[in-house]
């Protein structure tokens, strides 16, 4: 027998399923959890680049427009962390989808 919370997951997942699936949609999604991660390191790299520039050439043998480099590589982290956790946790929804309908099926059945 299904609970009132398991019937109420069932009837939200069979209408948001389809829109959760695209690319696009895990990827908005996901966004504001993987900015919340990557945000202070692209504030920390700019604050100590604008605020303390010498330090930062004395303490690093790179050129300083390796920056860009970094920022570039922190966005396309960003980008990676919202896509890939937005795809696990529609996975894990299905599971769930699909193990309570068998549970619901089952129960019909006797």
């Amino acid at each position: 027998m299904l609970s009132e919370k398991d019937k109420d997951f069932i009837i939200y997942w069979e209408k948001e399923k389809e829109r959760r699936s695209t690319f696009s949609a895990k990827l908005i999604d996901g966004l504001p959890m993987a900015a919340l991660f990557c945000v202070p390191i692209l504030l920390f790299i700019t604050a100590v680049y604008l605020f303390f520039p010498e330090w930062y050439t004395k303490i690093s043998s790179r050129l300083p427009g390796s920056i860009v480099t970094i920022v570039i590589a922190v966005i396309i982290c960003m980008l990676f962390f919202s896509y890939f956790r937005m795809q696990f946790k529609w996975e894990s929804n299905e599971q769930l989808y699909r193990e309570l309908k068998q549970k619901a099926a089952r129960s019909n059945e006797k």
